[in-house]
């Protein structure tokens, strides 16, 4: 059971219930997000929904009212 000097500690400051803080581990070859997302975006990664996002968004990209003038 919790001592006296316990028990007003948390009473004057309040009990944390947070989730305990974990140790970062640091892959070396770990591939990082932004090569993914961009072989996403371009659909380089043989997926038939991400080329067509990719074709969309090039004829967004080359229509006359998006281009700087």
């Amino acid at each position: 059971m919790a001592s006296d000097n316990e028990i007003k500690y948390a009473i004057m400051n309040g009990i944390n219930f947070g989730k305990a803080k974990s140790e970062k581990k640091d892959d070396p070859n770990k591939v990082k997000t932004k090569a993914r997302k961009k072989a996403y975006q371009t659909g380089s990664h043989k997926s038939g929904a991400a080329k067509h996002k990719a074709e969309i968004r090039q004829r967004v990209k080359n229509r006359a009212s998006q281009r700087k003038g």
